[in-house]
């Protein structure tokens, strides 16, 4: 036992690290808390064992006998035997050739690895560029060429969605200023009701030759009023009231011609006989037969037409009728 305090008290780091289980910091441990005065003093340090003091017991006894062996054993020096030192130059001999052949072969080695490296590089670059070579158009017609016919038809929608809005608004303008001229004519067509029934009461009391100029003149412009109201209609595709509108001028028209017997009523009396028998089903043709009664009923001689007989056919008007507003301020 006191070997062993001797063992704990002088031992050094690396003969207490030796043992196992004892690690560095323990080891530090120990010889910071020397002296020991008894083994179980040793037990105090943190880390420490009975199972650990039981090793470092066996390890101090292993160590005493090993000193021990080695202070009985006398290591005597043989000379080397004769035929070893006559057999050392060839034995250097071979251990050079067996040493520039190990390293030609390392060499050698080293070279296939190199090689076969080199190689394993380029079929992979031959790899890739293959994938890629046979990849990307497989790819791009795949993938990204459909992507951007879609796109390029998704734009020509949106750029045709685009016109047919700018369309839509233009024509909800034009009806918006259809119907409003529509309107005024009806005001003014009012208007006129109003003063002719007055001239015609007049007239029954008084049959003056200017209060009959003035019926005249405030049924022309009632008819002129009506006829340019039923193109209206013709451009809002509202064939119907159109129609009414014609037979309202028409009517106008010869009651005027049968009391000024005028030429030029008369040739507009026929423009509006042949367009009240191009509607419904004419709505083209008839659109040119009220702008010919238009001309002649303002210029007052007919126009210069060609002599080929249009064909009818059925189709909506496209384009816009003028507007006349006509705002009397005659007062019988």
């Amino acid at each position: 036992m006191t070997d062993f305090l001797t063992f704990l008290n002088t031992a050094e780091l690396d003969t207490l690290t030796q043992t196992q289980g004892v690690t560095h910091s323990l080891a530090e441990s120990l010889i910071a808390a020397r002296p020991f005065n008894s083994t179980d003093e040793c037990l105090k340090v943190k880390g420490m064992g009975k199972t650990l003091l039981t090793r470092l017991q066996s390890a101090a006894g292993a160590q005493e006998n090993e000193s021990e062996n080695k202070a009985m054993i006398q290591v005597k020096e043989e000379a080397p035997p004769a035929y070893m030192e006559k057999s050392q130059p060839a034995q250097e001999n071979v251990n050079k050739e067996d040493s520039f052949l190990s390293r030609l072969g390392r060499a050698f080695l080293n070279f296939l690895r190199a090689l076969i490296r080199l190689v394993f590089i380029v079929l992979l670059i031959g790899g890739i560029g293959a994938g890629l070579y046979y990849g990307l158009p497989y790819i791009n017609r795949t993938f990204i060429a459909p992507v951007e016919q879609n796109a390029a038809q998704i734009y020509k929608l949106e750029t045709e969605i685009s016109a047919l809005q700018t369309q839509l608004n233009d024509m909800s303008i034009r009806v918006d200023a259809l119907e409003t001229s529509v309107e005024a004519h009806t005001l003014s067509i009012q208007k006129l009701e109003g003063m002719q029934t007055e001239i015609e009461t007049q007239l029954q009391t008084n049959n003056d030759k200017v209060l009959l100029e003035l019926k005249h003149e405030v049924r022309m412009t009632r008819a002129l009023d009506m006829l340019a109201r039923a193109r209206l209609y013709l451009a809002q595709s509202n064939f119907g009231l159109a129609k009414i509108d014609v037979q309202s001028t028409r009517d106008l028209l010869a009651e005027l011609q049968a009391e000024t017997n005028d030429e030029i009523l008369m040739q507009a009396i026929t423009r509006l006989d042949l367009a009240l028998g191009n509607l419904p089903d004419f709505p083209v043709v008839a659109s040119g037969d009220l702008e010919i009664a238009w001309q002649i009923l303002m210029s007052g001689e007919a126009p210069v037409i060609s002599t080929a007989t249009p064909t009818p056919i059925p189709t909506a008007l496209e384009s816009s009728t003028p507007t006349v507003t006509v705002e009397p301020t005659i007062t019988p």
